[in-house]
């Protein structure tokens, strides 16, 4: 602390008094003046301290418990070798590896060359390893030394990071694909029609001109759908708002979907009048696609039944039910897929794109609703849609109090 912080100030106040008074008694006026410097400056120094010593900052030695609180928790496995001998790990690297590891060699415990050859090194890096714990997975292994013995080991999971770059690339080869068939067969056609010059007879001609709208169709259809993929991904997390009569959008757009050809097989049960909150757009999307499949899958002349009525739990739902062929138990898990096909020949026939299914899956979960699909051979398909009905303002407001009593 400073000169200033402890001041004397009352000693200071009693030797000027006492010089004073020396004076006032008539003594010599040198000896009062040196009788208060003396007392003052006696004064001072001893108020006066010596500055504070340096702080000294000792730097602790992490220990392993210490370093096992910290890491124990991380959901990211992490070890520590002293020497390649794991002699600390945390939960998620034990339910990973198994819990013999602690102890024993990390390169026996990984059994990766790529994670031998990054220990064999005394420096800090990575490695990527395949296969790590089962087969197809990727881990990016991370050494970072802490002394001359002991370093921490970070394995990071980037399957899923590969599996969506897969996926991707996967898109962009079928979507490839699905386009250069129809482009292939409308130029070599209309190649055909123009090295014909004039030679070619109509009826061969109006074939020609017929392939090539039926492709051209097809093409901007396949388009079409995966402009709306594409959006409907967009918007996947953002739950709609506007109240939709579900009712009316049902048969209007089962109807557009049987048109004026199979509107005769088109038997449609309305049983009860739900109002949902979603997109009306994609919504009516959803009835058109699967009445679109009914119709194109079951066979032909049978009747393609849609339903709406109320299932448990406020949920609406629509059921779609064709007389087809039905599809195999081991290919309905893949139905939503992009591009899936049970029948590639029939549904290209058909004029399907492949991505009708998968729009309705990614729309019905937007709207927080559920897409069951059954079939049995030689019976045909059923597909069920749930959706949560909207709940009425006057009951919203009504639950609010109740739901904030309970949380209180």
């Amino acid at each position: 602390m400073g000169l200033g912080q402890n001041f004397p100030f009352a000693g200071i106040i009693l030797a000027v008094v006492t010089c004073a008074a020396l004076m006032l008694l008539k003594l010599d006026a040198a000896l009062a003046i040196a009788v208060l410097l003396v007392w003052s400056g006696t004064l001072l120094v001893a108020a006066g301290r010596p500055p504070d010593p340096p702080r000294i900052k000792i730097k602790q030695k992490l220990s392993l418990d210490s370093v096992s609180d910290l890491i124990e928790h991380a959901t990211t496995p992490i070890m520590v070798a002293d020497r390649n001998t794991i002699t600390l790990a945390n939960r998620a690297a034990r339910q990973m590896l198994g819990p013999h590891m602690t102890g024993q060699d990390v390169r026996v415990a990984l059994r990766q060359p790529e994670a031998i050859s990054l220990l064999a090194e005394d420096t800090s890096g990575s490695a990527i390893v395949r296969g790590l714990v089962r087969r197809g997975d990727i881990w990016q292994i991370n050494r970072q030394v802490i002394d001359d013995r002991m370093a921490l080991l970070e394995l990071i999971n980037q399957t899923a990071e590969a599996d969506i770059s897969r996926a991707h690339t996967d898109f962009v080869a079928n979507a490839s694909h699905e386009l250069r068939t129809p482009l292939a067969a409308i130029l070599g056609y209309v190649e055909t029609l123009q090295e014909g010059g004039g030679e070619i007879d109509s009826p061969t001609a109006q074939k020609f001109l017929g392939i090539i709208e039926r492709e051209a169709k097809r093409l901007q259809s396949l388009i079409s759908d995966l402009m709306s993929l594409s959006r409907v991904e967009a918007e996947k997390h953002d739950l709609p708002r506007d109240l939709i009569d579900l009712a009316p959008l049902v048969e209007r757009a089962a109807h557009d979907a049987a048109g004026s050809v199979n509107d005769e097989r088109l038997h449609l049960t309305i049983a009860t009048t739900p109002q949902v909150r979603g997109d009306l757009a994609q919504l009516e999307q959803v009835v058109r696609n699967l009445v679109d499949n009914a119709f194109k899958y079951g066979s032909p002349g049978t009747p393609v039944e849609v339903t709406l009525d109320l299932a448990r739990e406020r949920e609406a739902r629509i059921t779609v039910v064709d007389k087809g062929e039905g599809i195999a138990p081991e290919q309905l898990p893949h139905l939503t897929r992009r591009f899936y096909r049970t029948d590639p020949g029939r549904s290209r026939a058909s004029g399907g794109t492949g991505l009708g299914l998968a729009i309705v899956k990614h729309i019905v979960e937007r709207h927080r609703g559920r897409l069951d699909i059954t079939s049995q051979l030689g019976e045909g398909t059923r597909v069920i849609v749930r959706l949560p009905i909207a709940m009425p303002e006057r009951a919203r407001r009504s639950m609010a109090p109740q739901q904030s009593a309970a949380l209180s």
